[in-house]
């Protein structure tokens, strides 16, 4: 009975020291491996050294990893032979004599690991700045796994064929894209990609049009239904939606400071916006736009306003569609439209419902930021005119982008409308250098004051023609 009594009292003291010993071997290896593949103590290249003593240092740390992993392993089978043979073996005095042997080995095992970590680690304190181009790779190169928000892990993953051969479109799969500053603004989009799918949308039109214009542009598709006005009306028929002011239930009004059209129109309130601050008053401001002469030079008697007949008559017959690039509710594209031309107006919703205002008007609206290539084909439109855009705030650089795009698609013999242009005095020349170097011809061209800035500002306007191409 007392035999019995220590055999078991033997067995528990096994038991517990397996589970030490071994508990102690995987916590040594553990921190082996991180020593040695923590990011901060990866090789390096020490200017004294030379390309093959580099080569070996590598070579020799991967042996010693490979050595503690096979310790390692040798380590776990025997305890799990040690394990299964307590199971089927009753206790006995012979037992005790082989448990006590297999504790040595364990314990030989963990001490030739624990001799290795000091050659390993010297190893990584003698190389430890590592070339950027000898690096492994911390990081997946899949722009999916850059995010957390699974909508978007989704939404950028490539998307294989079915039928695994090209489609129609000669692609393998589709590839679906968003702005390179999306992953700059990962909080953003990850906050705007959060919803349920098949649900409603939140209220956050500013926010995408925040990541818009800081460049996370085009953003990913969502799968939720966009929010919609409560009792969205019937709209006005075309032939007095282009000069009345739509109903206001048709807009959301949220994230406006005016929450009605009447606000927008007014003069005395403050609308949340200044470019195009009287666009909204259709029958004073607007109205008289590209059909009468106004704001003339008192000096010069000249104005920077051409009207819609006189560059019509540039081109008879030849002007049928065209882009307006500009801050505005539509009205360049409604007055083009009394003389059959069709104009897409390209706009954002800088503090007040642009788009959807040139919608209502019966006009066709383009969610568009400075940022993005235009979505139109090479030499297909017969113009483009912009107006309190393209302003004196635009990099040099970022114009010339602009420029070379909208030559891209405008066709041999098309126009493009420079409309009120302003900028600084002393910047004038080098503005007007940007527009001369697409070698268009001119058909007109002026620059007066602008009569608010004590001769500080001035505006500039221009027709211009798109020569045939190429040149030689």
């Amino acid at each position: 009975m007392r035999n019995q009594s220590f055999m078991m009292k033997l067995g528990r003291v096994v038991h517990r020291s397996i589970l030490i010993l071994g508990s102690l071997a995987i916590f040594i290896l553990i921190a082996a491996f991180t020593k040695f593949y923590y990011p901060t103590s990866h090789l390096a290249i020490d200017n004294t050294f030379s390309c093959r003593e580099e080569n070996n240092s590598h070579t020799q740390s991967w042996s010693q990893t490979q050595a503690v992993r096979i310790t390692f392993q040798t380590v776990i089978q025997k305890i799990q032979q040690q394990l299964e043979e307590i199971r089927v073996s009753p206790f006995t005095k012979q037992s005790s004599l082989t448990y006590s042997s297999f504790l040595a080995d364990i314990l030989g095992l963990i001490e030739s690991i624990h001799e290795a970590l000091p050659e390993i680690e010297d190893l990584n304190r003698g190389i430890k700045e590592t070339h950027p181009l000898l690096k492994p790779k911390q990081r997946s190169d899949e722009p999916a796994d850059y995010f957390l928000i699974e909508e978007i892990r989704k939404y950028v993953k490539i998307k294989p064929n079915r039928l695994r051969k090209q489609n129609f479109m000669g692609a393998n799969g589709t590839f679906t894209s968003i702005g390179h500053a999306c992953f700059a603004m990962k909080k953003e989009l990850e906050e705007y990609m959060d919803y349920d799918i098949g649900d409603i949308c939140n209220d956050d039109w500013k926010l995408a049009q925040k990541l818009m214009v800081h460049g996370c542009d085009p953003l990913p598709r969502r799968r939720c239904f966009s929010r919609a006005p409560q009792l969205y009306g019937k709209p006005f028929s075309i032939n007095e939606s282009l000069w009345k002011l739509p109903e206001n239930r048709n807009v959301r009004w949220s994230q406006y400071r005016c929450k009605n059209f009447t606000c927008l129109a007014s003069n005395s309130t403050r609308k949340g916006f200044y470019k195009c601050s009287d666009c909204f008053n259709l029958s004073h401001h607007e109205q008289p736009r590209w059909i009468r002469q106004e704001n003339l030079d008192p000096v010069s008697n000249l104005t920077a306003d051409f009207l819609i007949p006189q560059v019509l008559k540039i081109k008879p017959g030849e002007i049928r569609i065209g882009l307006d690039f500009s801050v505005g509710t539509g009205t360049f594209a409604a007055r083009m439209r009394e003389f059959n031309v069709t104009v897409v107006s390209a706009s954002i919703n800088l503090g007040a419902p642009f788009n959807e205002m040139i919608a209502l008007r019966g006009l066709v609206p383009l969610y568009l930021t400075i940022n993005q290539r235009l979505p139109f084909f090479d030499n297909t439109l017969d113009l483009i005119h912009t107006t309190r855009f393209l302003d004196g705030w635009i990099d040099f650089v970022l114009l010339d982008f602009v420029l070379y795009d909208w030559d891209r698609v405008l066709r041999p013999g098309g126009l493009l409308w420079i409309d009120s242009f302003f900028c600084a005095k002393e910047d004038l020349g080098d503005y007007l250098e940007a527009f001369k170097m697409l070698r268009y011809k001119k058909h007109t061209w002026v620059t007066v004051p602008k009569v608010d800035k004590d001769d500080k500002e001035v505006f500039f306007s221009a027709v211009l023609e798109k020569p045939p191409r190429p040149f030689r």
